[in-house]
């Protein structure tokens, strides 16, 4: 498989909790790679659905461990936020939800660290809808995005923290 060797940005948190995931994957695929081999110790035909099963979990493991590794392989951590002022990745953003009145705090992130579970604060993408055009705004900043199928959301920037 090839990749891209474009930089992945990550902030450091993200990065750790790729690298925990990353560590649960090879634990997986231990364990996938034991009950293949009772499935061929036990099975009789080789068209045995369970011996199938298990090939694919295998293989499905090893794909997430080497996109996992790629990704921590290309990661860079971001250090340096520009102006503190400004959404840039990392950076944990109050919103208010000027449609529906209500508030939400998330980070922006990169798509891999987006992807992987855990953390408390939500976490989405630069390249979502949201993200990108959160990217660059100061508080007070007022930004419309379009969510699809005719459907609007005005958001303004309450908070910028790292």
């Amino acid at each position: 498989m090839v990749h891209a060797t474009r930089q992945v940005r990550l902030t450091r948190e993200g990065y750790a909790r790729l690298e925990r995931t990353l560590e649960q994957e090879q634990r997986r695929l231990a364990e996938a790679t034991r009950i293949l081999q009772e499935q061929m110790e036990t099975s009789a035909d080789n068209e045995d659905t369970g011996l199938e099963d298990a090939k694919r979990e295998k293989m499905g493991i090893e794909a997430r461990i080497e996109e996992l590794e790629d990704t921590l392989a290309r990661a860079s951590i971001i250090e340096d936020h520009g102006q503190d002022d400004q959404i840039t990745l990392g950076a944990v953003v109050a919103l208010a939800n000027e449609t529906t009145g209500k508030d939400m705090r998330v980070q922006v992130v990169s798509v891999p660290e987006a992807a992987v579970l855990g953390g408390s604060v939500p976490r989405i993408s630069e390249d979502s809808p949201v993200g990108r055009a959160m990217m660059g705004r100061k508080v007070g900043d007022s930004f419309v995005v379009n969510l699809g199928n005719g459907k609007q959301v005005k958001y303004r920037v309450k908070t910028v923290e790292y």
